[in-house]
């Protein structure tokens, strides 16, 4: 199957009822927040580095979600916080994960030196691993962290 990712100018503008439903199922309440902020306008992924990014599947439909935003938990604008990242059960362990974060941390590299994410799941845990994310619990809103030797 053939993927395609691409950076959401406007979440309005696309279907993820089924993310949000399915990770609503799983218990994860992520989806639904990133909605609602973008609804609400507290976090539309338009800050200087942001960026919201999905993966279609070949025929169109939004299988895999994520973004970077400025940390907010750091005052230093050159720590981004990994926000929102969900994949379809369907679709794990086939490499759409990887390709949505490869796509994330390609562009989070042009703005920003550090990426932070916190997570409470063992799966999620040995993926950030992969992704080359290393464990770091010293803060308490941060599990893993990326860090880029130079801003391209």
């Amino acid at each position: 199957m053939n993927y395609v990712v691409q950076q959401i100018e406007n979440l309005r503008t696309i279907d993820i009822s089924r993310l949000v439903k399915e990770s609503e199922d799983e218990g994860y309440r992520f989806v639904t927040r990133l909605v609602n902020d973008y609804e609400d306008s507290s976090n539309t992924f338009d800050e200087r580095g942001e960026g919201l990014f999905c993966v279609q599947n070949n025929t169109g439909e939004v299988v895999a979600i994520g973004g970077i935003n400025q940390s907010p938990f750091s005052e230093n604008h050159e720590v981004a916080r990994l926000r929102r990242f969900y994949v379809l059960q369907a679709y794990r362990r086939q490499g759409v994960g990887t390709l949505l974060q490869n796509a994330i941390i390609n562009h989070a590299k042009k703005h920003f030196k550090e990426i932070t994410v916190r997570t409470e799941s063992a799966k999620a845990d040995a993926f950030y691993r992969a992704c080359g994310f290393s464990f770091d619990d010293s803060a308490s809103e941060t599990t893993h962290i990326l860090n880029f030797d130079d801003k391209e």
